[in-house]
C-alpha cells in the first residue's frame, strides 16, 4: 500500500500565508495602539528652562486643545514657578489651571482656585491686575454654581 504525498497547491499556500500575515498584522496593530495610548496618556514633561513664557502658554493651549490636560497643567505650572514675580503671568497661569480643572469637571477644585485668584483682586493694587481674568473667573464660578444646583425631575437641561 502506497501512501499518497499531498503537495499543497499554490492557492493553499497563498491562503495559509494570508492567514498568518493577517494574524500577525492584527497583533502588531494592537501592540502599536497600546503603546501609543500608554505613551500619550500621562507622563512628566521635560520642559527646557529656556522655554519662554509665550512658548509655555502656546504649548499649554495646544495641549489643552487636544484634551491633553495633564500636559497643559505642567506647562502652566512651569509658567507659574518660573515667573513668580510677573503678576500678569501668575494670573494667566492660575486662571488657566483653574479653567482646566473646570473642564475636567473637578468643580470643587476649580472653585477653590478661582476664588484664590479673585482674592488677588481684593488686595492693594488689585486694580492693576489683568481684569479679564477677574471677569472670566466670576463667569465660570456662576456656571459651576448652576451645574451644582439640584435639579428637579422635570427641569429642563440647557
Amino acid at each position: 500500500m502506497t501512501s499518497a504525498i499531498h503537495v499543497p497547491l499554490p492557492q493553499e499556500w497563498f491562503f495559509r500565508y494570508n492567514c498568518v500575515m493577517n494574524n500577525l498584522s492584527c497583533k502588531m496593530l494592537t501592540l502599536a495602539a497600546a503603546l501609543c495610548f500608554f505613551a500619550c496618556a500621562t507622563g512628566t514633561l521635560n520642559i527646557p528652562y529656556e522655554t519662554t513664557p509665550s512658548e509655555l502658554i502656546q504649548r499649554a493651549q495646544e495641549a489643552s486643545d487636544r484634551n491633553r490636560y495633564n500636559y497643559a497643567l505642567q506647562y502652566y505650572q512651569a509658567l507659574l514657578e518660573r515667573n513668580p514675580t510677573n503678576i500678569d503671568l501668575v494670573c494667566t497661569a492660575e486662571y488657566e489651571i483653574a479653567f482646566i480643572h473646570y473642564k475636567q469637571k473637578k468643580y470643587a477644585q476649580a472653585r477653590t482656585e478661582f476664588n484664590n485668584l479673585l482674592m488677588r483682586y481684593d488686595m492693594p493694587n488689585g486694580d492693576l491686575l489683568p481684569q479679564q481674568f477677574k471677569l472670566l473667573a466670576n463667569k465660570v464660578l456662576e456656571r459651576i454654581s448652576e451645574k451644582e444646583k439640584p435639579r428637579s425631575l422635570f427641569s429642563r437641561k440647557d
